[in-house]
């Protein structure tokens, strides 16, 4: 029974829509309603700017973090990648946010944090360093997850692995419009320095 009540904690952290919540109370502005129409990350990095983006890829994170983590705080034997992934699917199908959500990146990154800490630094660098260097937070998303899933092959065990490569897979399937405008050139790059463009 306490299992299944974590699952249902994780579900519900990973369903609180930072973005949408963020968008609302400071800028008056429902980020679905605009760019990509994700309530994720990545969206509000569009929309909102970075200082905005930078909040909520926090708060996603730790959405998937504190998912991890419920197995130990609680003493299961659940691995925490199970508990985690159901953040996952929280953030991406979100019970307060009408099951629209955003595309899973972000609290993905939480769920390793909680799991493998400098695994998750390494990616979060790499993440970084993409970023600066295109512009694109859907680039380095895309570019991070998948660096993730050849690395679960090395690092961690069997159900880490099979978790990772899940997660990175709904990420490209989250992504396929953005492939789509990066291959063509047309990727909306992060406004860096520009006031939001929900106003």
């Amino acid at each position: 029974m306490t299992e299944i009540v974590v699952i249902i904690i994780a579900y519900l952290l990973g369903s609180i829509p930072s973005g949408v919540w963020v968008g609302q109370l400071f800028f008056q502005t429902d980020i679905r309603q605009h760019g990509s129409g994700s309530s994720g990350t990545t969206n509000t990095f569009r929309v909102l700017g970075k200082n905005a983006g930078t909040v909520v890829l926090i708060l996603d994170i730790a959405k998937g973090t504190v998912a991890a983590l419920l197995p130990l705080w609680f003493g299961l034997s659940l691995h925490p990648m199970i508990v985690g992934i159901f953040a996952v699917i929280g953030h991406v199908y979100p019970i307060f946010a009408g099951f629209k959500g955003g595309k899973a990146v972000a609290t993905s990154a939480g769920i390793v944090l909680g799991a493998q800490p400098l695994l998750a630094l390494i990616l979060l660098i790499i993440w970084a360093g993409i970023l600066y260097s295109s512009s694109m937070v859907s680039l380095a998303s895309i570019i991070t997850a998948i660096i993730a899933a050849l690395a679960s092959l090395f690092l961690g065990d069997l159900v880490f692995a099979v978790i990772i490569w899940a997660a990175m897979i709904l990420v490209l399937v989250r992504h396929r419009s953005n492939i789509e405008r990066i291959k063509k050139g047309e990727e909306n790059r992060v406004p860096f320095g520009r006031k939001p463009s929900g106003n």
